[in-house]
């Protein structure tokens, strides 16, 4: 990349102009994010300018949150193609990486208006407790997972974390499950599929047994005063919102890169 002449920033330059530390550049240059620095007549190691695009560049896809394995295997793909030259290569994976991020966010938003439909239709939680009693047929724990579709180690991890409740007759009984209780499965494991941490769907059962039935998106996507946001998936509607402006933003660089040439 670049003349010998061109390649005049030591690695603090690099890191300076770049705003990160020196162990970043080196970090980056080891793992191919950016270009190997190349020495000088006087010996000294030197990075381009093109070199300190392609750091901008690698922070603006790298940058922040664990996305998921797809989304950041996608970008990171993308940062060792664009490191290499082949900008146009790049180009096109960084097309293909902003569908893959609208697709993440079509399956979230589709999940989140199942989970408004069917509180809606279902009204608010304490009238599905009232309806206990009346003679509805309940099954079982077994035939509510595969109602549900869900395997026996996640029903049961989700009632060990309070996201599902089953009924029982008392202590040591039965685990039995009514049409609210499978409608609720079905809604957390579309949820969960869709990206949604257990602590985000945690966030919204209990939402949805304190009685609401509006704003359970919102629950979703709104951590609680204090609560420790650990991934992406935490807060998986705003960031993919946020990913999808990264993925616009990463086009957007490698335009001008290969218009300046």
């Amino acid at each position: 990349m670049g003349t010998e002449a061109t390649r005049r920033l030591r690695t603090g330059d690099l890191a300076r102009a770049a705003g990160v530390h020196p162990n970043t550049v080196r970090l980056y240059e080891k793992w191919g994010f950016i270009a190997e620095a190349e020495r000088e007549e006087n010996g000294y190691r030197g990075f381009a300018k093109a070199d300190l695009e392609q750091l901008r560049f690698a922070r603006l896809a790298l940058h922040g949150l664990w996305p998921g394995r797809r989304i950041r295997q996608s970008a990171l793909e993308l940062v060792r193609t664009a490191a290499t030259g082949r900008l146009e290569e790049a180009r096109d994976m960084a097309l293909g990486h902003a569908r893959l991020v609208r697709e993440e966010k079509g399956r979230a938003e589709e999940a989140a208006a199942y989970l408004e439909a069917w509180a809606s239709e279902s009204g608010p939680r304490e009238g599905a407790e009232a309806a206990r009693g009346t003679g509805e047929r309940l099954v079982g724990a077994r035939e509510a997972a595969r109602a549900a579709e869900v395997s026996m180690d996640q029903l049961r991890n989700w009632e060990r974390n309070r996201i599902v409740r089953p009924r029982r007759a008392g202590p040591g009984s039965e685990r039995r499950y009514g049409r609210a209780e499978l409608g609720e499965i079905r809604v957390v494991r579309s949820l969960i599929l869709a990206g949604f941490s257990v602590s985000a769907v945690l966030r919204m059962t209990g939402a949805l047994r304190t009685g609401r039935v509006g704003g359970l998106r919102e629950a979703l996507d709104e951590p609680r005063p204090g609560e420790e946001i650990l991934s992406a998936f935490d807060r998986w509607l705003s960031y993919l919102g946020e990913e999808e402006r990264r993925a616009d933003a990463l086009i957007e660089d490698l335009d001008g890169r290969i218009l300046r040439g």
